[in-house]
């Protein structure tokens, strides 16, 4: 009979508890390898969520605003994600959740520096701030 207690006070507490469903981002190149400094971000949460160094995996399954609110993963919930990482390209996707099953995977691909520079090999590109004033 205390064993029927237990289990019914643990039942109890796992039904108060909620979590979303998980979905899954795998990023990768265009040679398939782990983009270990990629990251997944949601545009109106503030938080990043990292991928895993050596799969290039991220499980997230909820999103964490920041008025407080907590928007967990459900069936049929259309998500907007943004993943980035150095030296990549953005990729901007919409995804709508499944019941089960969500996997995201996502291919960036380089950044082009030599569009960015103009043709030049010698010279890093300089990237100017707002503050940046030239001397005259």
């Amino acid at each position: 009979m205390m064993w029927l207690a237990t289990f019914a006070a643990l039942s109890l507490a796992a039904d108060t508890t909620e979590i979303g469903i998980p979905v899954t981002f795998e990023v990768l190149d265009v040679e398939g390898a782990p983009i270990p400094t990629a990251v997944i971000r949601h545009p109106k949460e503030q938080d990043r969520h990292r991928v895993n160094v050596e799969t290039g995996r991220a499980v997230v399954s909820a999103l964490y605003l920041p008025d407080g609110t907590e928007v967990l993963f459900t069936k049929g919930l259309e998500l907007e994600f943004e993943i980035s990482a150095p030296g990549f390209q953005n990729v901007h996707l919409t995804y709508l959740v499944r019941k089960r099953r969500n996997l995201v995977p996502v291919e960036l691909e380089k950044l082009d520096v030599q569009s960015l520079v103009g043709g030049e090999e010698d010279e890093d590109p300089v990237i100017q701030f707002g503050r940046d004033k030239p001397i005259d």
